[in-house]
């Protein structure tokens, strides 16, 4: 008897299915053909192209009913992410917030950005490309963080607002499917009629870091310096707390931020199953042909190799997706980044990055999540230089200009450190 009940258990761990939404699907119809009609489907809302979240109370019987329509290309269950625990902020009390006069910005708490170093060992060459005015960008980059939500009130970041909405008056003033939606969208929660709303300030402060890391007002005289000095950080609530996000919820952030105007989309989050879905990729190739978005993504905190162990969206092979893993201040890999010479593109400081905390904060946190913003900072300033760039093109700018670091040439695809010095300089002789 204990055989048999070791053996059950065995095969239900193996054949359970992962969690997900049991309320909706995602449904794929072939070109030009619309949803078939059915008393299963609740209601109905079109993604981007042909692909459409459909809500059910019985998603099994409608899975089983539209698997035999021809019209139907795929189905795929809203799958949640793995829940993980999300870096948490560690304050310091005895830093030194002193004026770093070694440094061309005068934001008082510099000094603890390690990562804005010019050292050919670990930093990523930000005070050196201004000391140098290697930089002088012509147009503002709009980046999405996709995450917890950001604290829109901190002083010290940059916020995307929608100009064509009216703050809280309850109506679509821009028509453009949400209700005051002034700094982005909230997918987790939704009103009645299944839409996201507009609440996407950061309740856990993972959102809120990344966001300082990318574009932190610069010379302000007060907190940090983000990497990209021309650039407005628009927000989109979409991780939970506990990490496990939807499919449906990610390809809507996604959406989301194309069609406002963000160029480079920050995906701090990720999962280890993905049960064959192709509906996340689809969307990252849609905004990358239409919209002309480069999608950053963490390359995860388990200490795998993703071309065998794969992460998601970071093995997909979208083209206009740059995959980062993380490196610590000493040079190295950090101990916990993922790695993969076909599925992690380049390395950025990840280890121990001070950035911004809710309600006017700072600390440190440490995971490929505080990497992918680096990255995202950098292809940020350089879109803002040569905003002529397709994502592709930026891609390989940020790859090819690389520190190269000899450790890292068996693990990641680029074999070094990204430098924004270096990316700079090769995007100019393109």
């Amino acid at each position: 008897m204990k055989y048999f009940l070791l053996a059950f258990l065995l095969s239900f761990t193996v054949f359970a299915s992962p969690p997900h939404s049991l309320k909706r699907l995602i449904v794929k119809v072939n070109q030009g053909k619309n949803l078939p009609n059915s008393r299963l489907i609740r209601s109905s809302k079109k993604l981007f192209n042909n692909i459409f979240v459909v809500y059910s109370q019985n998603i099994s019987k409608l899975e089983k009913y539209l698997k035999q329509n021809n019209d139907i290309v795929y189905i795929e269950k809203d799958y949640l992410g793995t829940k993980n625990k999300l870096a948490k902020k560690s304050f310091d009390f005895n830093i030194d917030f002193s004026k770093d006069l070694g440094s061309p910005f005068n934001d008082p708490h510099v000094s603890r950005q390690w990562t804005l170093n010019d050292s050919e060992v670990n930093g990523i060459s930000v005070k050196r490309t201004f000391f140098n005015r290697r930089s002088n960008p012509q147009e503002e980059i709009i980046v999405a963080v996709v995450d917890t939500g950001v604290d829109y009130n901190h002083p010290d970041l940059p916020m995307w607002t929608n100009e064509d909405e009216i703050p809280n008056n309850g109506i679509d003033d821009d028509n453009n499917g949400y209700i005051d939606d002034i700094y982005g969208i909230n997918t987790l929660v939704r009103d009645s009629n299944g839409n996201a709303t507009m609440n996407v300030m950061d309740a856990h402060s993972h959102g809120t870091h990344v966001s300082g890391s990318i574009g932190a007002i610069q010379n302000n005289g007060i907190g940090i310096a983000g990497i990209a000095s021309k650039v407005k950080i628009m927000a989109i609530r979409t991780v939970p707390n506990r990490s496990d996000e939807t499919d449906v919820d990610v390809i809507e952030a996604f959406i989301y931020a194309a069609k406002n105007g963000a160029k480079i989309i920050n995906c701090s989050f990720g999962k280890s199953h993905n049960e064959g879905g192709m509906a996340v990729s689809e969307a990252i190739e849609f905004i990358g042909k239409e919209y002309g978005v480069l999608v950053v993504a963490a390359a995860g905190n388990s200490s795998r190799n993703i071309d065998q162990y794969l992460s998601y969206p970071a093995s997909f092979e979208n083209s206009n997706l740059l995959v980062v893993a993380s490196t610590s201040k000493y040079g190295s890999m950090s101990y916990f980044s993922n790695y993969g010479l076909k599925n992690v593109d380049v390395a950025t400081p990840g280890s121990g990055i001070y950035s911004t905390t809710p309600r006017g904060n700072y600390s440190n946190m440490s995971g490929t999540s505080m990497a992918s913003p680096n990255t995202a900072g950098v292809a940020a300033e350089v879109l803002a230089n040569y905003p002529n760039l397709t994502p592709e093109e930026l891609k390989d700018i940020i790859i090819n200009s690389v520190t190269k670091v000899p450790s890292f040439s068996m693990r990641i695809l680029s074999g070094g450190r990204i430098d924004l010095e270096k990316a700079l300089k090769l995007a100019l002789e393109k």
